[in-house]
């Protein structure tokens, strides 16, 4: 089932850090663009199999 969510990335003196607004806690860090966009992709995808169908309803 596909999901649309909006993933934050910003820059900083350490890397990059990524988070996901509708998905408290869901976050991540890498050191490069391409690793923290890799890894935002597969903490929503974790974050999403714990979730109940009721509430993957709600974040449609």
């Amino acid at each position: 089932m596909p999901y649309r969510v909006n993933a934050i990335i910003e820059k900083d003196a350490d890397g990059y850090y990524a988070y996901c607004p509708e998905l408290e806690g869901c976050q991540t860090q890498g050191d490069s663009l391409e690793e923290v966009s890799e890894n935002i992709k597969e903490a929503i995808e974790v974050y999403l199999e714990t979730l109940s169908d009721e509430e993957k309803k709600a974040i449609r």
